[in-house]
């Protein structure tokens, strides 16, 4: 399991036509772009993960990712998740870099990812995510279209600068589409963007306002009301208020950011994306927080379709995948499964509003190597000679043969240790694979 080879690339796939998520106003999104890794192990087996990209902004972070990885067991996550943490200190939030690691495991075992974390074998009901923001009409013909192919709830994004006018699309849609066709509501004001154009900012009252009347329409969840951070108004709206709040999605800070805002009562539905909370593990401890707080989970799936499959094989695994719908991105005619899962052989695709776990092990997908040839810049290699030769160029060779024989002596340590405890039976991943065991609430987000 030992992590003998890191691989970066710049990845830019070319979007059908331009996308304008309502998360950035104003920003005609021409790209899906990431940052792509590839792990490698020395038993021949690879991982890989993703993270969004606005450019090429990680530019430098291979000379940074190499030498803290290479050399440790891509199961010893109590490493893994130390280094990165460190990397964390330095300025990088590399949290999506944990789940190579698992789909690493995963590959080399011959079992899904879901089924190491305790999931079964089955489907999820997934919810049509919109991405933009349109005017009543417009979105009701898009919404009948996603009830035409199978799906019976969607989201709805608003985000105008009044109030007025993001209950005009709300108000029509509710009216058109009836109430057996479930929707929730997406502010998209957890984290203000206002680079290109103005953003709007709600306060307390505006979201108290809009929620209120979203509850008197029928709709079943309303999205980041509030910024990320304003915890004491998340709790004071969700006092005041009967539709249940969720967010929490964008998360950095992992677990402890989120117990601040359990034990505050803030939301209803916790929403932490992996490829942002810290990875993998880290968002397993909160699935299980949540679940002992008696609140409910389903990740934020908004990023690309590796970023998919990361919060889809958590959410396989958690206590409310049978009476939860998860989020599947989708915002014709700019972002669909084809070039949101870009670099994938086969696509997230759904079938009636449904889609089959993966049985194939890892995160189960396959990289399309044309596709990764074509539209991926590769910017970093790290193997044990790139990395050595690198250090004695910018340390000179004395210093860097001591760094060396130092750090070559704590993962020789560490594999002793990891020995022992492996042949007394046990399983390195068993401390971040726990079951997550919810309390009932009696409240369900089914569609």
């Amino acid at each position: 399991m030992r992590i003998d080879d890191v691989t970066l690339w710049h990845v830019s796939v070319p979007l059908p036509a331009p996308f304008y998520p309502s998360w950035i106003p104003g920003l005609p999104q021409t790209e899906n772009r990431f940052t792509l890794v590839r792990i490698g192990l020395a038993c021949g087996a690879a991982g890989w993960s993703a993270g969004p990209a606005m450019a090429k902004e990680r530019q430098g972070m291979g000379s940074l990712l190499g030498p803290y990885l290479l050399g440790e067991r891509a199961d010893d996550l109590e490493s893994i998740r130390q280094r990165l943490r460190e990397m964390s200190y330095l300025g990088w939030h590399l949290g999506w870099l944990e789940a190579a690691c698992w789909d690493a495991v995963g590959r080399a075992r011959g079992v899904p990812v879901w089924q190491l974390l305790g999931g079964k074998p089955g489907r999820v009901q997934l919810y049509a995510s919109t991405g933009d923001v349109k005017d009543g009409k417009a979105r009701v013909v898009e919404l009948e279209k996603r009830r035409a192919e199978g799906f019976t709830s969607a989201k709805l994004r608003v985000h105008k600068a009044t109030l007025a006018e993001d209950l005009e699309q709300i108000e029509v849609c509710a009216q058109a589409m009836g109430p057996d066709f479930k929707m929730g509501i997406d502010a998209n004001q957890g984290w203000r963007v206002a680079v290109v154009a103005d953003a709007p900012a709600w306060d307390v009252a505006r979201a108290v306002a809009f929620a209120r009347r979203a509850g008197e329409l029928g709709y079943k969840w309303l999205e980041e009301p509030l910024a990320n951070d304003d915890y004491d108004g998340m709790a004071e709206l969700r006092r005041q208020v009967e539709i249940p709040i969720a967010g929490a999605e964008l998360n950095h800070h992992g677990l402890p950011e989120i117990e601040v805002m359990l034990h505050k009562r803030c939301l209803d539905v916790y929403q932490p994306d992996a490829v942002f909370a810290g990875g993998i593990s880290e968002t397993w401890r909160i699935v299980q927080a949540v679940a002992r707080h008696g609140a409910r989970y389903t990740p934020h799936t908004w990023t690309n379709g590796i970023g998919f499959a990361i919060n889809l094989a958590l959410f396989a695994a958690s206590p409310w995948r049978d009476d939860t719908v998860l989020e599947y991105p989708l915002s014709e005619p700019g972002w669909i499964a084809e070039f949101r899962d870009g670099l994938l052989l086969k696509p997230w695709h759904h079938e009636r509003g449904w889609l089959d776990l993966p049985t194939a092990p890892g995160l189960g997908f396959d990289i399309d190597g044309g596709q990764l040839w074509r539209h991926g810049s590769q910017f970093y290699r790290g193997t044990k000679l790139r990395v050595s030769l690198a250090a004695v160029l910018d340390k000179g060779l004395a210093t860097a043969k001591e760094i060396g024989k130092v750090r070559d002596q704590r993962l020789a340590a560490r594999r002793v240790e990891l020995q022992k405890r492996t042949a007394a039976g046990e399983d390195l991943l068993s401390a971040y694979a726990a079951p997550a065991v919810a309390v009932h609430t009696g409240w369900k987000l089914q569609a």
